[in-house]
């Protein structure tokens, strides 16, 4: 895969801007393999300016409350990915298409799982931290996560999405479980 960087992007995009020609004369004129590439520069750069251009250092993580808000907007609108990324400010589309295919296999919790390889220096302290949670500061988090998915089941319902059956399924599970574990 070819990368191009920050400062080919912008002359390609002001090229676009200024009129110099169509999505597919503009790809050839700068030897980009796709017009598709030189269309999502000229959308990034019309939604975040030069800074839409910019690598980022260290990923962003998102809240789970954040992602279904997200989801839901797309299931109950339509919208295609992309028209979704730019509502939320997300740079990358195919991250939201991940998000819809992890809720719709794991539900809730594979939304809130981190991804990537934890690294090597916060393995220890990761270690210690798990074993600092007391049994009520686990309950808080299973509740917190119970009451996300609560309020997405929710804003499903009311908007007149289906619900999988998968999910119903998995609701009714983690709530006996939870009585259980509390009795």
């Amino acid at each position: 895969m070819v990368k191009y960087d920050e400062g080919f992007k912008q002359q390609v995009v002001d090229a676009y801007l200024s009129g110099e020609g169509g999505y597919d004369s503009i790809a050839k004129k700068f030897g980009v393999r796709s017009s598709t590439n030189v269309a999502k520069w000229v959308n990034t750069f019309r939604q975040f300016g030069k800074d839409g251009f910019l690598r980022k250092k260290s990923p962003t993580t998102y809240p789970v409350q954040f992602k279904l808000d997200v989801l839901n907007y797309k299931l109950r609108t339509g919208e295609s990915f992309a028209s979704v990324a730019i509502k939320f400010g997300i740079h990358e589309p195919p991250m939201i298409a991940n998000w819809m295919r992890t809720w719709q296999n794991e539900g809730i919790e594979g939304l809130s799982k981190l991804r990537g390889r934890p690294s090597m220096s916060n393995k220890q302290k990761k270690k210690n931290s798990e074993k600092k949670l007391s049994k009520e500061q686990q309950l808080e988090k299973e509740i917190e996560l119970l009451r996300a998915e609560n309020a997405y089941l929710k804003k499903l319902r009311a908007s007149g999405i289906n619900i999988p059956s998968r999910l119903l399924k998995q609701n009714r599970e983690s709530s006996m479980n939870s009585e259980k574990n509390s009795n």
